[in-house]
C-alpha cells in the first residue's frame, strides 16, 4: 500500500503541475481597440510593453510611426516619441479599428510582454461642460435682448461689446473642450514601450524593471495557486479512497491471521 500512496500523490501532483503549466503558457491577450457602448462616455487607453532585439527597436519605431502618419490602419496622430540607446516609447491616438493591426506591427517578431487597457468615464465631465455651454447661451440671448434697447448710453454700448467678446471667448473654450472630450471617446490612446529583450540578462535590470518583474512574479505565483486550488478536492478524495482501501485490506489480513 505505500506504493499505492506514492502513485496517488504522483498523479495528484501531475494534475496540478499540468494545470499550472497550462496557466503559465498563457500570455497577454491580443490588443484590440475598444468602442464605448451607446450612451457611454468612456475614453480608452492601452499601454503595451514590447521586447525586441536591440537593433530592431529604432527601425520598428520608425515603421510604426510611418504607418500611423500615413493612416495605414485608419486616422492616427503621433503624440509623443522618446528614444534612448536601449529603449523607446511611441504614443499615438487613433481609431479603435486600427489599434490591433498597429500593435501587431509593433510587436512583430518580438514579444508582447505586458499590456494594460483602462477606461476613463467622462460622463460627468461631458455633462458638466454641456450644462455650462447651455447656461452661457442663455446668458448670451439675454445680452442680445438688452442690446436691442434704444436708450443705451455710450458706456452701456462699450460694456455690451466687452460682454459679447467675453461670451464668445467662453463659448469657444467650452466648444473646444467638448470637441476634445468627444475625440477621446471616439478614439483610443495607444502607448507602446519598446525595450531590448536581452539587456536585462546582460547588464542587469534597473530598479523600476526589477520591481516590475517582482510584481509580475508574485502575480503569476498567486495565479498558479488559484489555478491549482480546484484540484485539491480531487487530491482529498483520492486520499479518502486510499484510506478506505487500506483499512479494508488490513482488516482482512488481520482476520486471516486471527483464524
Amino acid at each position: 500500500m505505500p506504493g499505492m500512496t506514492r502513485w496517488i500523490l504522483i498523479a495528484a501532483c501531475a494534475l496540478i503541475a499540468a494545470g499550472c503549466s497550462k496557466k503559465q503558457e498563457t500570455g497577454p491577450l491580443p490588443v484590440a481597440g475598444e468602442t464605448p457602448k451607446a450612451g457611454a462616455k468612456l475614453a480608452y487607453e492601452h499601454h503595451l510593453r514590447i521586447e525586441l532585439r536591440n537593433g530592431e527597436i529604432a527601425p520598428r519605431m520608425a515603421a510604426v510611426r510611418d504607418a500611423c502618419e500615413s493612416a495605414r490602419f485608419g486616422a492616427c496622430n503621433v503624440l509623443r516619441i522618446e528614444q534612448s540607446e536601449h529603449n523607446g516609447t511611441l504614443t499615438v491616438r487613433m481609431v479603435p479599428s486600427g489599434v490591433e493591426p498597429l500593435s501587431a506591427l509593433a510587436s512583430q517578431n518580438g514579444k508582447l510582454a505586458w499590456r494594460q487597457t483602462r477606461a476613463e468615464d467622462l460622463a460627468d465631465a461631458v455633462n458638466d461642460n454641456a450644462q455650462k455651454l447651455k447656461q452661457l447661451e442663455t446668458h448670451a440671448a439675454q445680452v442680445e435682448q438688452l442690446a436691442q434697447r434704444k436708450d443705451l448710453s455710450a458706456s452701456d454700448l462699450i460694456a455690451l461689446s466687452h460682454e459679447r467678446a467675453q461670451i464668445q471667448m467662453e463659448r469657444e473654450n467650452l466648444q473646444n473642450t467638448a470637441a476634445q472630450q468627444q475625440r477621446r471617446i471616439d478614439t483610443n490612446l495607444l502607448q507602446m514601450d519598446f525595450s531590448d529583450e536581452t539587456r536585462g540578462h546582460r547588464f542587469g535590470m534597473s530598479l523600476g524593471e526589477w520591481t516590475d518583474q517582482l510584481y509580475d512574479g508574485v502575480r503569476d505565483a498567486l495565479s498558479m495557486l488559484a489555478y491549482a486550488i480546484p484540484f485539491l478536492p480531487l487530491v482529498f478524495l483520492l486520499a479518502l479512497v486510499w484510506r478506505w482501501v487500506w483499512r479494508k485490506v488490513t482488516r482482512k489480513s488481520r482476520a486471516r491471521e486471527a483464524s
